[in-house]
């Protein structure tokens, strides 16, 4: 497989993961991160750092609005809960440093 069909595969599968997680707004990010280890947020970032390594413009909340499809502040109000004392305990446990 040639660099740009690799390129262009990577591309469609993380669009594909994040037209995903925008479906599954009933899936927190603390669920995520307590699971896999990364979130919507970890996503945005990598998005950002990716950007700052090509010298492309891109603030941050342009990439989390690029993951979540709005603005991250009204994704929160629309679809985050509190966390419970549940989440919080597996997310200390498995995020030790």
């Amino acid at each position: 497989m040639d660099d740009t069909t690799r390129t262009e595969l990577e591309a469609a599968a993380f669009r594909r993961l994040v037209a995903h997680l925008r479906e599954r707004t009933d899936v927190q990010n603390i669920d995520l991160m307590n699971l896999a280890g990364f979130c919507r947020n970890c996503l945005s970032n990598w998005l950002k750092d990716a950007a700052d390594a090509k010298g492309v413009a891109l603030s941050r909340d342009q990439s989390r609005e690029a993951v979540y499809g709005m603005p991250y502040e009204e994704w929160k109000a629309k679809h985050q809960s509190a966390a419970t004392p549940e989440q919080l305990a597996k997310m200390a446990e498995t995020h030790k440093h």
